[in-house]
């Protein structure tokens, strides 16, 4: 029983996608007809969503059972409970025949999706104590890698504003260097996806071997999460194998964004003049609005 309604309380849709290999043929056609569109298929009757899947209500039927539901009602109650629990994270491989309005439309709402698994997943204690610590460092340095390396970069650029020496380096070299010359009182915020790169890790231990507080933004349970003094676990459901990884690259800037705001908020309101000042300076360098 309690096995039972483990499953019960986990995310259905997220339970659908992931055991859609190991359904039998005719029931991954019920998964695939409810993954793409879940909220219609809360609406559809036994017979509908048979028909929408090409299969009879029996399958349905022993679909639901499948999936710890008493029956196709029980099953439809939570799936509107999943949905309502958060963006569901549905199937969203972009296949070479899609349309432009199809791989869009994917792209979209799988980054919408990791994003809102990602805010499930941070813990404002974690979140707290980075924010602590960058608001006491004496000086910033991000480092990010490959597709990291723009998250560093956009950190830097925000981060310039709090009158704290900020620098970003994408270079292993370089991130090297600087964390050998680090020292207590600095922070270094690394920024990995998978956090299982070696040279990353490496540095890692060398700035806290030198005293730096060092701020991992990275994957659960990784090696760099357990060399940092703090890490922020951010999960993205991406095959970091094809060519142009997005979600992850999205969640780091939006936790950077959270950081941002976090130190912006811990100065008070004195200090609200001097980000005035910054961004009244950019006046000058554009056109009037019509």
């Amino acid at each position: 029983m309690a096995a039972n309604q483990a499953n019960r309380d986990d995310n259905l849709i997220e339970d659908i996608q992931a055991r859609l290999d190991s359904l039998n043929k005719s029931e991954r056609k019920v998964a695939e007809a409810i993954l793409r569109d879940p909220t219609a298929a809360t609406r559809y009757s036994i017979a509908a969503l048979a028909r929408a899947a090409d299969v009879s209500e029996p399958t349905v039927n022993r679909f639901c059972r499948g999936f710890s539901a008493t029956g196709f009602p029980d099953f439809k109650i939570r799936l509107a409970q999943s949905i309502a629990t958060g963006t569901p994270y549905i199937g969203q491989n972009v296949e070479p025949d899609d349309s432009v309005a199809e791989f869009a439309d994917k792209i979209m709402l799988s980054t919408i999706a990791s994003l809102d698994k990602a805010r499930q997943a941070l813990d404002p204690k974690a979140l707290a104590t980075a924010i602590d610590y960058l608001i006491q460092a004496k000086q910033i340095n991000f480092f990010g890698m490959g597709g990291s390396a723009p998250v560093a970069l956009d950190a830097q650029h925000k981060f310039f504003r709090f009158n704290i020496p900020v620098m970003s380096y994408d270079d292993a070299l370089m991130q090297r260097m600087v964390a050998a010359g680090s020292a207590t009182g600095d922070v270094i915020v690394m920024i990995s996806y998978t956090g299982r790169t070696r040279e990353t890790v490496d540095i890692a231990r060398i700035a806290r071997a030198n005293g730096a507080t060092v701020i991992g933004i990275t994957n659960p349970d990784s090696p760099l999460g357990d060399a940092c003094t703090v890490v922020l676990e951010v999960t993205a459901p991406e095959d970091t194998e094809v060519y142009m990884p997005m979600s992850s690259r999205i969640i780091h800037l939006t936790v950077i964004d959270i950081l941002a705001t976090g130190v912006t908020l811990k100065r008070g309101a004195d200090f609200l003049g001097h980000l005035k000042k910054i961004k009244e300076s950019l006046k000058p360098t554009r056109f009037p609005s019509e």
